[in-house]
């Protein structure tokens, strides 16, 4: 993704339930709109990081994986 997030997670080395729950802080933490970036090793993160974003209204612009690990671009909701 070629656009410069507002902030990056870095959920390296952690296992489920820790990615998510550190990115629900994080989130937090973002102005409305916002763009994170979220880093991850844990093969859970591919079902739980699209749940949390559906659930919550938050957008999963994209989603990838390379040698292990996972990256995701998620906009906060605008509200």
């Amino acid at each position: 993704m070629s656009q410069q997030p507002d902030a990056i997670l870095d959920a390296t080395g952690l296992n489920c339930p820790e990615p998510v729950m550190m990115l629900h802080n994080k989130v937090r933490d973002l102005p409305a709109g916002g763009l994170l970036k979220v880093i991850a090793t844990d093969p859970s993160t591919r079902r739980d990081i699209p749940k949390f974003c559906m659930f919550l209204g938050h957008e999963l612009l994209e989603q990838q994986e390379e040698a292990g690990t996972y990256l995701y671009w998620i906009r906060k909701k605008a509200d």
